[in-house]
């Protein structure tokens, strides 16, 4: 009997051809702005359920600390200082409070292994979800400057700055947040750090200044939504020091970008665990 290979027989199977040794080449790595973009999207539609509850919830508590403080503070710097506060508190509602609570679950849950899986940079995933959350701030921002100032008969003329002031307050308040639901151990304590963070913006921001203790003044230097408040305050003035409010403005983007950066950190370290 004879063997014939089976190459040579009609429908016989062919050798595979060996496949070249070596590892796979990888694609290319996801750039940081079209990833941003990305999660910022899916974000921003994923909270869309919550934006009227969110809306609601923030604005409604901020005005209504502007009409109690109405009764204790007349005009001047004072008042100034209440309207900023208030305005700026909507920021601090959600980018403390809900985003640590947000970060906290997710941790919990083992939903920081999906966004693991993609192809995105991880200070992709702390950007987008902050500015997703940061955005459902500025239409309640505004309708607290507007009731305030009506309030308080301060003038509309300066309202343009808190385009400035919510993006980079917020960017400071978001990092804080996000880096408290990511390193706190249990969401519990997430949301117990993210509720003293805006009992403290509350306190710290929407009350005067000049009626605090020393001890607090410090305390209230220490907070990033501090200067986001003195920028908007300074801006009532007949005559704004536009050098000072861009001062403080830039303290805010500084704390934004440190804060942001230990979010980042924080995500990575979380992540991998």
């Amino acid at each position: 009997m004879s063997v014939v290979p089976a190459e040579v027989l009609p429908g016989g199977s062919r050798a595979v051809p060996e496949t070249a040794s070596g590892p796979a080449e990888l694609g290319p790595r996801a750039r940081l702005w079209p990833s941003l973009a990305a999660v910022y999207r899916a974000q921003l539609s994923r909270a869309r359920v919550a934006r009227i509850p969110l809306l609601f919830v923030a604005t409604f508590q901020s005005i209504g600390i502007a009409v109690m403080m109405r009764g204790v503070v007349g005009g001047g710097d004072d008042a100034r200082s209440v309207v900023a506060g208030s305005s700026v508190l909507v920021v601090a509602y959600v980018a403390l409070n809900l985003l640590s609570q947000y970060f906290g679950q997710l941790r919990a849950s083992g939903g920081l292994d999906h966004y693991a899986t993609l192809p995105v940079p991880p200070a992709a995933v702390v950007l987008g979800a902050a500015a997703a959350y940061a955005s459902f701030t500025v239409p309640g921002t505004l309708v607290t400057a507007v009731f305030g100032c009506v309030l308080f008969g301060l003038p509309l003329t300066n309202l343009w700055v808190l385009l400035a002031v919510v993006p980079l307050a917020g960017a400071a308040l978001a990092g804080l947040g996000a880096a408290c639901g990511l390193l706190a151990p249990r969401p519990e304590l997430a949301t117990l750090l993210g509720q003293l963070g805006m009992s403290a913006a509350l306190l710290l921001g929407v009350l005067p200044a000049g009626r605090m203790p020393e001890v607090i003044r410090l305390a209230r230097d220490l907070l990033p939504s501090t200067y986001g408040v003195e920028a908007y305050a300074r801006t009532f003035a007949p005559h704004p020091d536009w050098a000072l409010v861009l001062a403080d403005l830039g303290v805010c983007a500084g704390v934004g970008v440190v804060s942001l950066a230990v979010a980042t950190r924080a995500y990575r370290r979380a992540a991998v665990r």
